[in-house]
């Protein structure tokens, strides 16, 4: 994670044996073209789960009628912005876990549950549906979580997902909080422009928040 500029990188590398859910599509980078093999370029493609590092979720993702990511309006995903640490790996994290005010529309909990990228583990900590409620009360326009999933691993209702998709919020997964302070930053986390997709990665940053 890159804390060395003006912003801070909250993105995993994107690289083979990054973790994705089990059963999904891993990420595989093929060299087409290269200077090593005295071509006049390098050239290369990805394939992978568009769930993959840092993203975004859709909400064609988890809803019938839910719009592709390219219909989704960027305002979600840029602006103010605040990080809570939840500690305890709660299995989902309540609105009693959240022990400090919101004071931003846009919330990053950091729950240390998920440490490693290129690591599966399903234990991490999801949210609960009662927590969005609460913070749809709050005006929060966007929840994000430093796992792979805003609900647990085996979990196939998708009770917070549906939460989210009935609270019209934007939801930001598989971000890296580990050396973020708790606190009001600026967020920009930009989706691809995908024709009809489910999700999108995104190169997420945080930045100092304004005065």
């Amino acid at each position: 994670m890159d804390v060395t500029g003006p912003y801070i990188d909250i993105s995993p590398v994107l690289r083979p044996g990054i973790a994705v859910f089990p059963g999904d599509t891993p990420f595989e980078r093929n060299i087409n073209m290269s200077f090593t093999k005295g071509q006049h370029l390098d050239l290369s493609e990805m394939k992978t789960t568009l769930h993959v590092g840092a993203h975004t979720d859709a909400p064609s993702h988890y809803h019938g009628d839910g719009k592709s990511i390219e219909h989704r309006s960027l305002t979600y995903y840029m602006g103010d912005c605040q990080v809570i640490e939840v500690k305890g790996n709660p299995e989902r994290i309540l609105p009693q876990h959240v022990n400090v005010e919101i004071t931003a529309s846009r919330i990053l909990f950091k729950t240390n549950s998920f440490p490693d990228p290129e690591k599966w583990n399903e234990d991490f900590s999801a949210l609960s549906p009662e927590l969005i409620r609460f913070l749809k009360a709050k005006h929060v326009v966007l929840v994000g979580i430093d796992t792979p999933s805003v609900d647990p691993a085996r979990d196939e209702t998708l009770a917070s997902h549906k939460a989210i998709y009935e609270s019209d919020m934007a939801i930001l997964e598989g971000i890296i909080l580990t050396r973020v302070n708790p606190g009001n930053y600026q967020l920009i986390a930009l989706p691809l422009k995908i024709e009809g997709a489910d999700a999108s990665p995104v190169r997420a940053i945080l930045l100092p928040e304004l005065k």
